[in-house]
């Protein structure tokens, strides 16, 4: 791996938190392989799994992408054993369906390449399971290793590298090689999602109610001009609403990362509701719109291996579904970049090894992202009881991190930046 410091590449790569972002930026895209999970592991509970899952996932398996170095379990029936971790990365794609949507960032000079915005590392961690999703912020400097590229090429790798420009340089393996060199973990499972996904996955539930705080948010960048109060969104609202910063008190990217968990917190949710789960339309809707969305690891493309997740995760509680932020602090080089904080980010670590319940005394108030509010009335979580063979999980000492984020059963609004 080199060991000098890599420079920015031309266009958008070296977008600053802090100035114009021209590109979309989708997130929440956890629950686009989400979704095909829990769809296939509830046509599992019916008795037609095998011909359900095969016949959604065929087109699944045509693109998928091979993964250097990390070891997958082999498919089973029952619950997935042991832990698992699963990379989501979310692009900038341009489909051609949205591309009038983006001016020049799909139809002009700004157009070329393919940025991996959004990186969402999903631990699951063994019984009792426990759920907690690592955003990693865009721009992250930090070491990026050698690895083979779509192509077959080899990349030259570099000491210090911004996250976002992985994905260009090359392709979804050597973003997951980054986040396992980052987190020490090994991680079997990936898919890359496009931001047209954001929008057809909300249309394909119903939308989703995410709350905005302060007087509002206004946004030209966005074209958001909504007041405060609660708010349904679905198709480009949605996007609208994920790819938003300046609309927020703090205006960064780490803000606009904070907003986001509350979007993933809030889809968590709707997923597991009524409205979704006991209509077998909406969900095989949701399923195959997230399939036409992802590019998937070959791990990941085994009919199998999603049931088997489905069930290692269908009745987690809300309060043990965790969406944290990757602990970073300001580069010393570059104030509009990001470096790791290690010393934080091996608490995280060692939280997850050690399976302990996760508690952020970070105050979500303080980050100019969102606002706490009241608990949401739909934060009955999953009854262990109702899961064939489930028991009550032992009471666990829990691990304090003083690192930004919240859990599914916490209800946030977004930190307008208009006033009240």
């Amino acid at each position: 791996m080199s060991q000098t410091t890599k420079p920015a590449k031309r266009g958008r790569r070296t977008i600053a938190r802090h100035g114009e972002l021209k590109s979309p930026h989708p997130l929440a895209f956890l629950l686009k392989v989400v979704g095909i999970i829990v769809a296939v592991g509830l046509v599992s509970g019916a008795g037609v799994a095998a011909y359900a899952a095969y016949d959604i996932t065929t087109s699944f398996t045509e693109a998928s992408v091979d993964l250097d170095g990390q070891e997958a379990v082999p498919p089973d029936i029952g619950a997935i054993e042991g832990g698992v971790n699963l990379l989501v990365a979310g692009t900038d794609e341009c489909l051609p369906e949205f591309a009038a949507y983006f001016g020049d960032r799909c139809t002009g000079a700004d157009s070329e390449g393919e940025l991996n915005d959004v990186n969402l590392l999903v631990h699951i961690s063994d019984a009792p399971r426990r759920v907690t999703v690592i955003s990693f912020p865009r721009d992250l400097m930090a070491p990026v290793p050698s690895c083979t590229a779509e192509d077959g090429s080899e990349t030259g790798g570099a000491s210090k590298q911004q996250i976002n420009s992985v994905f260009e340089e090359g392709g979804l393996n050597c973003v997951v090689k980054t986040v396992s060199q980052l987190s020490g973990l090994n991680i079997p499972f990936a898919a890359k999602v496009n931001f047209g996904g954001v929008i057809n996955i909300t249309d394909a539930i119903g939308g989703v109610e995410v709350c905005i705080g302060n007087g509002g948010i206004r946004d030209f960048y966005t074209g958001i001009d909504w007041p405060a109060g609660n708010r349904t969104v679905q198709g480009m609202e949605a996007l609208q609403f994920l790819r938003t910063r300046h609309g927020l008190e703090n205006g960064s990217d780490l803000a606009r990362i904070s907003n986001q968990q509350q979007y993933m917190s809030r889809l968590a949710r709707k997923l597991v509701s009524e409205e979704v789960l006991t209509n077998p339309a909406t969900l095989l809707k949701l399923a195959t719109t997230a399939v036409d969305n992802t590019t998937p690891s070959k791990s990941l493309t085994n009919p199998l291996t999603l049931v088997q997740i489905a069930l290692a995760v269908k009745s987690v509680p809300f309060d043990e579904i965790v969406f944290v932020q990757y602990p970073v602090t300001d580069d010393p080089a570059d104030s509009n970049r990001v470096v790791p904080d290690y010393e934080a980010a091996d608490q995280l670590w060692a939280a997850l090894a050690a399976n302990q319940p996760i508690v952020l005394t970070s105050d979500p108030n303080v980050g100019g992202g969102v606002i706490t509010a009241d608990p949401p009335a739909d934060a009955a979580t999953p009854d262990p009881a109702a899961t064939p063979g489930a028991t009550e999980a032992p009471a666990e000492a829990p691990v304090e991190l003083d690192i930004p984020g919240q859990s599914a059963a916490q209800n946030t609004c977004s930190a307008g930046n208009l006033s009240g």
